[in-house]
């Protein structure tokens, strides 16, 4: 039998009229099973989102040593919700209740936690479907990644002989036995794991955009909609800013071969964007799939002469890093040049200071220099390995903007260019990019 798991994003739990929305989408087919809930989004504009309030409850806690104050704007939240929705749910017994446990545990995960958690109980009582608790069926390694054996066993047992299950997303359980959180959006990965563990047709992930779109609308004005897009496509746009989906979502699924869909949940019979394996995938003919970005980066360009001859000097040059805990981006070099780009934010002026020494002592370079605020763009596509002169156009229409290229780095698969200009460029070479090959 067919079986789709449904994963629900923030905006989808904003009130309790869009829930009832929620509850159409999933009763309207018999094969969505399996739902996986994120905690309440931004129900307008200037709102604060749930999950920003329990960690604004966090803060206090560890202030003042109790929740309080700020816990009654999630009590509220919550509260409303379950007036909106009309139903026999005792919502102010499990708020005392999940108060208490945030003073008594102390953890920022835990609390965190409580937003999806108590989402999840609310929309299994509207569904009359049963509660499925993540951190009972979702596992951490030691190191903190996911146990994926043991949470899909526990998954599989758990929805065995449920007729429909609910699952709140974000969280499940550490080595030590206490409740752990994914990085914010984690909700798409815990969707995906479920998906994985249940083998599902598809995994379905409504959101409050009708699919994938070829390129930021808050910077170019009614960019295209992608139809369909490849695993490895969704990675490199997902990664470089394009934040529909969880770019950590698509590992679960890789191996099942098993199809992600975008949905609108305010939008249900829009088609989205098909999101899918490489043995399912057919290239539409387009050169170019999406172009993404992100600003605030630092590179680091490191030249000495005869680099290439020195055995070892791109290894101690990394050395440096990881005795920093320092993750690096990207690395492009030369015969005779190596750049290392990080993100700014984990650069402090004193780990900068530090780290440009220490290159200096492990390999005595004859220049390095630091060149900072830089935005990297991605341009990504599967025919653009295909197509002759996709640089040359690439390059032209940052040129015939104005706009001067920092730093150019080409992935082996030949799927992507990035280019790095300063981040006052940013918006216009996104634009002068899109424009060239979709207008």
């Amino acid at each position: 039998m067919s079986v789709k798991v449904c994963k629900f994003g923030g905006t989808s739990m904003a009130d309790g009229n869009v829930i009832n929305g929620v509850k159409k989408i999933i009763e309207s087919d018999a094969e969505r099973k399996y739902v996986v809930v994120s905690a309440p989004g931004k129900r307008y504009s200037g709102d604060t989102k749930v999950t920003d309030l329990l960690y604004a409850s966090y803060a206090e806690l560890q202030k003042s040593g109790t929740c309080k104050k700020s816990f009654t704007a999630v009590r509220a939240r919550y509260v409303s919700l379950v007036k909106e929705l009309n139903i026999p749910f005792d919502i102010d017994a499990l708020l005392d209740e999940t108060e208490a446990m945030i003073e008594r545990e102390k953890s920022e995960d835990f609390t965190a936690s409580r937003g999806e958690y108590l989402c999840a109980r609310i929309v299994a009582e509207v569904l009359d479907a049963e509660f499925i608790d993540a951190k009972d069926v979702i596992f951490f390694n030691e190191d903190g990644s996911l146990d994926g054996e043991k949470s899909y066993k526990a998954i599989s047992f758990a929805v065995s002989g449920a007729e429909r299950a609910v699952i709140p997303g974000f969280y499940g359980r550490g080595a030590d036995g206490k409740v752990k959180t994914f990085t914010r959006g984690g909700s798409d990965i815990s969707g995906s794991i479920v998906a994985r563990a249940v083998n599902a047709t598809v995994y379905e992930n409504w959101t409050d955009v009708s699919g994938f779109l070829a390129c930021d609308p808050r910077i170019v004005d009614s960019p295209v909609k992608i139809k369909t897009i490849s695993y490895k496509e969704l990675r490199e746009l997902s990664y470089m800013g394009a934040n529909v989906l969880h770019s950590d979502s698509i590992f679960p699924l890789r191996k099942a071969n098993i199809p992600i869909q975008i949905k609108n949940t305010f939008s249900p019979q829009d088609a989205g964007t098909s999101i899918l394996p490489s043995t399912r995938y057919t290239p539409s003919g387009s050169l170019v799939t999406g172009v993404a970005g992100k600003k605030n980066f630092t590179v680091l360009f490191i030249e000495k002469s005869h680099m290439n001859a020195e055995v070892g000097f791109i290894c101690k040059v990394l050395g440096v890093f990881v005795e920093e805990n320092i993750p690096i981006e990207h690395i492009p070099s030369g015969i005779d040049t190596m750049s290392i780009v990080v993100e700014s934010g984990r650069l402090s002026k004193e780990k900068l200071e530090v780290i440009i020494e220490k290159i200096k002592a492990a390999v005595a370079p004859d220049i390095i220099r630091v060149i900072e605020d830089i935005a990297l763009i991605a341009t990504v596509g599967h025919g653009m390995s295909s197509s002759v002169g996709t640089s040359a156009r690439l390059f032209n229409a940052i040129a015939n903007a104005n706009i001067n290229i920092k730093m150019i780095d080409q992935g082996s698969s030949e799927l992507n260019i990035i280019v790095g200009v300063q981040n006052e460029d940013y918006e216009k070479c996104i634009r002068a990019i899109y424009s060239e090959f979709f207008n």
